[in-house]
């Protein structure tokens, strides 16, 4: 059963025949869609400088210096490697888990010149790892997008060591955010669930447009009204105001073009931490949120 309440959660979209398989807790046209994504966006188009920046807001909270030498870990849902590229660098092997063939043959093009990385078609009910073997995990922005979050977590941390740490990124219910911003976002939501289930081709031009006609504008005036010293904490996408055209494209397919996407507050995450059988659970101040890294019990 998920923690969250059913005014914390959007749905799948409603009229949607989902090919769930439940055994490996995935939905299949979800898979599909994002193996599209980075099969078109493929993060070449990415800086160095950007990606890095964006890397370390994710882990700014992860105890890098704690891991034994020659790490062993898993990236569950790896997408392109845009973050295994930078986390393979500091370890001794990465595991890059993803579901979408495609997404996954993205990957090993990015992963090229790392030996270090080994590379699994499997979405997370069905991780091709050994329990209690892996020294470290991460899943960013990934377990909101499969039917049961909750037991998607479970997976991730039966797979670690004792002691060992694990770092979650979900999309957050905006539990930190006025009421004003959160009847944004529900209107916004009824935006994605129209989109979503438009044809791949007519979806994609839709969240370009989205990128062009409201991420971009929103997020430089963010940028300009936080050079003029105004609080930016509150406005739609200031979080973008650093980020490159290419990124705010990449993240408006993500956000509207999904069928299926979960949102939790931070205590709900926190709570499914824990009873995933993590301990120790601190959560990132900063965005993205919500963050957290926990320790296997």
């Amino acid at each position: 059963m998920s923690l969250a309440p059913r005014s914390g959660i959007s749905e799948p979209c409603p009229g949607m025949d989902h090919s769930k398989d439940h055994m490996n807790n995935l939905d299949a046209e979800v898979v599909d869609d994002f193996g599209a994504e980075w099969s078109r966006f493929d993060q070449s188009a990415l800086s160095d400088a950007e990606k890095a920046a964006i890397f370390e807001r994710y882990f700014a909270v992860f105890p890098w210096n704690d891991l034994p030498a020659n790490a062993e870990g898993f990236d569950l849902g790896c997408g392109s490697g845009r973050w295994a590229s930078l986390a393979a660098r500091r370890v001794g092997i990465l595991h890059c888990i993803d579901p979408a063939a495609s997404a996954l043959a993205v990957a090993r093009r990015n992963l090229a010149g790392q030996a270090n990385t080994r590379f699994h078609d499997a979405g997370v009910g069905a991780i091709p790892l050994a329990d209690r073997s892996m020294d470290f995990g991460y899943s960013l922005g990934v377990l909101h997008h499969v039917p049961d979050t909750a037991a998607g977590l479970a997976s991730c941390v039966a797979k670690l060591k004792p002691g060992a740490p694990f770092l979650l990124y979900l999309y957050y219910a905006l539990d930190n955010k006025p009421g004003w911003y959160r009847l944004i976002w529900r209107m916004s939501d009824g935006v994605r669930r129209a989109i979503a289930v438009l044809p791949r081709p007519l979806k994609f031009f839709t969240c370009q447009i989205i990128a062009a006609a409201v991420y971009w504008p929103l997020a430089r005036s963010a940028w300009v009204l936080e050079k003029l010293g105004a609080d930016i904490s509150n406005l739609p996408l200031a979080a973008y105001r650093h980020n490159s055209f290419y990124s705010m494209r990449t993240d408006a397919l993500d956000r509207f073009g999904t069928r299926l996407e979960q949102r939790f507050t931070r205590s709900q995450i926190a709570a499914m931490m824990t009873a995933a059988g993590l301990k120790d659970v601190v959560f990132s101040e900063g965005p993205p949120f919500w963050c957290a890294v926990g320790r296997r019990a």
